[in-house]
């Protein structure tokens, strides 16, 4: 994966294009993106916990990928995530920010709002950085 910090130019994994996601910044303490309800939806109707999970952990290993550097990846080792709304329709917006960027570990909250605005789902991604 590689990324040009706010001009976002990313290959996207197979999943990430399977559930529509699109960046829209990316750098190592700040970053956005968008993904459809539809599609994405479980039996109830509202956007899957596991498809906000996916985005969250998508965006900040991302952003710790532009964190760790060329030569060097990052790898989710944590995630924890609380769904606290149900987004039905439209995209939903996760944005992501740096809580602790070291050598070897980098920590992110995301913040998954649906298209009011209101909040669905809040997760603390740690990822691992390692060399490539």
């Amino acid at each position: 994966m590689h990324t040009n910090t706010d001009a976002v130019k990313t290959v996207l994994g197979e999943l990430d294009e399977r559930l529509g996601i699109e960046f829209v910044r990316v750098n190592a303490d700040h970053a956005i993106a968008t993904m459809p309800v539809a599609g994405n939806r479980q039996i109830t109707g509202s956007m899957h916990g596991g498809a906000y999970c996916t985005l969250a952990e998508t965006l900040a290993s991302l952003a710790a990928c532009e964190h760790a550097g060329n030569g060097r990846t990052a790898v989710g080792l944590d995630i924890s995530a609380t769904h606290t709304g149900r987004a039905a329709e439209g995209r939903v917006t996760a944005t992501c920010r740096a809580i602790h960027l070291g050598r070897t570990v980098a920590v992110y909250a995301v913040e998954i709002d649906d298209a009011l605005g209101h909040r669905v789902s809040t997760a603390r991604v740690t990822t691992v950085l390692r060399d490539s």
